[in-house]
């Protein structure tokens, strides 16, 4: 970055910057030395941070929230005003609490499937030998028959 660009950042941006600093686990400190992306030519490379996580007041453009001169980012259509929401949940927490809603639904519904159904009022018929097999003729006759065009079975 050069200094002129590193002047015109804002305030709010580098207290986000700084506070996303702070937030660094030990395992993001070993990784590799950042190279300086060729396709910028020079471009300040700016820290990948939302606007939408600025403060709301204090800027010279309120509803962008950038200051007059300050360099707009590489990919400020996603870190603009109007990219996608910043999540306010982590997506695990998020997660977590979604397949919590969805097993109490689920819950809900297999309480009232087996535990609140009421008993039968009655007594199920049973019929004897068998359930009338013989009486009905035998389970061969009960067999559906194959139709035929001419009318014969």
């Amino acid at each position: 970055m050069t200094s002129v660009a590193t002047l015109r950042l804002s305030k709010g941006v580098l207290r986000a910057t700084a506070s996303l600093r702070c937030s660094r686990t030990a395992s993001t400190i070993a990784s590799k030395p950042h190279e300086a992306d060729p396709q910028l030519a020079g471009y300040p490379e700016l820290p990948w941070v939302s606007n939408q996580s600025l403060p709301a007041r204090g800027w010279w453009d309120q509803q962008e929230r950038r200051n007059f001169g300050d360099p707009i980012h590489e990919y400020d259509e996603v870190l603009s005003m109007w990219g996608p929401d910043i999540p306010h949940v982590p997506p695990r927490k998020a997660l977590f609490q979604f397949s919590l809603a969805a097993s109490g639904f689920v819950a809900f519904g297999l309480l009232c499937k087996y535990a609140l159904v009421p008993e039968r009022p009655t007594v199920p018929r049973e019929y004897p030998y068998s359930g009338l097999i013989r009486e009905l003729g035998g389970l061969e006759e009960n067999k559906a028959r194959e139709y035929t065009e001419n009318g014969d079975e």
